[in-house]
């Protein structure tokens, strides 16, 4: 909304005390007058929308700035992440899976196994997506278990998660690496270097603290399966499970891999053209991965085990009603977010800081973590430190290492304390069936603690390469 012109100007203090009131405002619609999230979200953003000077002309450009990519995105993998998982569940495969894990690793470890499976699945897979595959396994885990979910689902979620944020060829620092011009493969040694304790640090041992503490029952997002369902159980193998587990990841790290090796290239955009290797990236696009694990699961699962085609079409339809929900909260939550960017906040946030003359590491860091919580979004928290900084940084003469170190700093603070105006809050809290209140006690805190942890390994790394720079 680049052309957006505002009936008046807040200034940087008058903005931030409107995204204060916003937030709080939005907080005593769900928590005291018990309004439901998607209608609170709604109407917190148009009258936040109002205060800032968008012209009503120009209100429901300003909505849909932000609700409809976030709905166009999380409906498409959350829909086929659902009707993945739904197949995997009323087959017995979260079930076989489970039993395995529990052999293999103990009770003891089983939280863990979980955890490091999202690991590996996260260096392709983005956060939402890499969520609702692993979501049946997350819940069969915990129903074995006992407990809190939070023992098994924080350990997935924040592996998801660190790698998400850290580690190319996820969009953030693949993007802080272009504009503060990094080496690519270098901030991916070093972002593992970063993400792994992170992800130990917060989703191992703060995660246990956090589940003795906050007892959440499963969730039935996914539903028990009806009479009709329970024909569709068939023990399937459990390299079975596995293999739809690999493929969407297989699928997905090879269109990573194709545009990786286009970036090499003299002409990219050619070679990305080829009709071959078209073919190969539009397959390992995440929504169409899914797409075609979906279609696979229902021969391995249904039609190559003999199910009638009736019954999986009732499956399959099983798992869209119950995620509505999820999927609209998610939207109004980028909504909010995106009412809250077109007014300019971030930008005005973020010159202000650069304006203060601190270490470039920190100015970073913090302009990312300021600009993450006052407008929701980690990706452009991330960009907008990453394009204000970039003068800096080129003139800087910083070495290799330190320029990978600034571009972990900042997407450490794009990732910390993420909160209402985050669509990735809304989906822990639907997925995880806690309210606004647990998650903010849990979720919020869990991404700052990233943030700070992600920060210090960063900051060390960037003394480190000054020494032998």
């Amino acid at each position: 909304m680049e052309d957006l012109v505002l009936n008046w100007d807040l200034g940087t203090g008058g903005l931030l005390l409107l995204a204060a009131a916003s937030i709080a405002f939005l907080l005593i619609l769900i928590m005291a007058f018990k309004i439901h999230a998607f209608l609170a979200l709604m109407i917190t953003s148009l009258l936040t929308a109002v205060a800032a000077g968008i012209p009503f002309n120009q209100l429901m450009a300003a909505i849909a700035f932000g609700f409809n990519p976030t709905l166009g995105s999380v409906m498409l993998l959350v829909a086929l992440g659902a009707m993945l998982g739904r197949m995997i569940e009323t087959s017995g495969g979260a079930r076989v899976l489970t039993d395995k894990l529990i052999e293999w690793f103990g009770e003891q470890r089983a939280a863990m196994a979980v955890g490091v499976a999202s690991l590996l699945m996260g260096f392709p897979i983005f956060f939402d997506a890499g969520l609702v595959v692993m979501l049946p396994i997350i819940y069969a885990v915990s129903r074995r278990l006992g407990g809190s979910l939070l023992t098994v689902a924080f350990p997935a979620a924040l592996a998801f998660s660190s790698m998400h944020i850290f580690v190319p060829p996820h969009p953030g620092p693949v993007s802080a690496s272009a504009i503060l011009g990094a080496d690519v493969g270098l901030v991916l040694l070093l972002g593992l270097v970063v993400a792994l304790p992170v992800w130990y640090v917060v989703g191992v041992l703060f995660s246990k603290w956090v589940a003795r503490r906050y007892d959440v029952a499963v969730p039935s997002i996914l539903g028990g399966p009806s009479d009709d369902e329970n024909e569709m159980e068939s023990n399937p193998a459990f390299g079975k499970i596995i293999f739809l587990l690999v493929l969407p990841l297989v699928l997905i790290l090879m269109n990573t891999g194709l545009n990786m090796f286009a970036s090499t290239q003299e002409d990219p955009d050619a070679f990305k053209a080829e009709p071959v290797i078209a073919l190969l990236r539009t397959l390992g696009e995440t929504p169409i991965a899914l797409l075609i694990t979906v279609i696979v699961s229902m021969w391995l699962l249904g039609w190559g085990m003999g199910k009638a085609g009736t019954l999986i079409e009732k499956v399959a339809d099983s798992a869209l009603g119950p995620i509505a929900s999820v999927v609209l909260v998610t939207g109004a939550g980028g909504m909010f977010g995106g009412v809250l960017r077109v007014t300019g906040i971030g930008d005005a946030i973020a010159e202000s800081l650069n304006s203060i003359g601190m270490p470039v590491i920190v100015a970073a860091f913090l302009i990312a973590q300021i600009v993450r919580i006052a407008q929701g979004s980690a990706t452009v928290a991330l960009t907008t430190a990453a394009s204000l900084m970039a003068g800096v940084v080129v003139d800087g003469g910083f070495n290799p290492v330190e320029v990978a170190a600034i571009v972990l700093a900042t997407a450490a603070g794009s990732v910390g304390f993420s909160h209402v105006n985050d669509s990735g809050f809304w989906l822990v809290s639907k997925f995880f069936g806690m309210d606004v209140k647990t998650t903010l006690k849990t979720w919020t805190v869990a991404q700052g603690l990233m943030a700070i942890v992600g920060f210090i390994i960063s900051f060390a790394i960037y003394l480190v390469g000054g020494l032998f720079g």
